[in-house]
């Protein structure tokens, strides 16, 4: 959803139930923000460096992981599934899952992509290969048919939030950094 500052996510996930994306903000919008939270977990990122955006945040506020913006031209890709995995594809209200699953029927890996609202970016977010999982290729399967939902329904470019492991997968696909991406999550300590 477009707000004031950027961009406001719900997330849905209890790690982080709203994440704030502050775009082309100054310091007192932000600050002005970040003084309106209260529920616990809400993110608040900016294509800053922490270093800038330490002074707007108080002691209830915890630094994320340093991420970067990333970004690609889409192309449809050719999806090679290890064997004893299976690839599930399902979209539903502008949003695209991508389950990898085991042959037990585990999840094994997955991710989503929404699109934004002129629709020729597509925003790829939660990339996760479970632990037992890693080091088979099951990340660009993942990316593979995002890649392919995403160009098939019209996007021409992929927008993402790496972390640092995550930046090697996605530069080893043609993704290329942008911008920093840094952030703080809302963790106060109760009375």
């Amino acid at each position: 959803m477009d707000v004031p500052w950027g961009l406001r996510i719900e997330t849905g996930q209890p790690s982080q139930v709203v994440r704030h994306v502050l775009l082309d903000t100054d310091a007192a919008t932000a600050r002005d923000l970040i003084g309106t939270i209260t529920e616990p977990t809400t993110c608040v990122k900016a294509f800053l460096p922490q270093g800038e955006m330490d002074p707007w945040f108080s002691s209830a506020w915890e630094p994320t992981e340093p991420c970067f913006l990333m970004a690609v031209d889409l192309r449809p890709s050719r999806v090679r599934v290890p064997d004893g995995y299976t690839v599930s594809v399902e979209a539903a209200d502008g949003v695209v899952h991508v389950r990898v699953l085991s042959a037990d029927g585990d999840l094994a890996a997955g991710g989503r992509t929404g699109s934004t609202h002129a629709g020729t970016a597509c925003v790829f977010d939660q990339i996760v290969t479970e632990a037992a999982h890693r080091r088979r290729g099951l990340g660009t399967v993942v990316m593979g048919a995002l890649t392919d939902a995403a160009a098939g329904s019209g996007a021409s470019v992929g927008i993402l939030g790496a972390t640092v492991p995550g930046r090697a997968l996605y530069e080893a696909l043609g993704w290329k950094v942008l911008a920093p991406l840094n952030g703080f999550v809302y963790e106060p300590v109760a009375p």
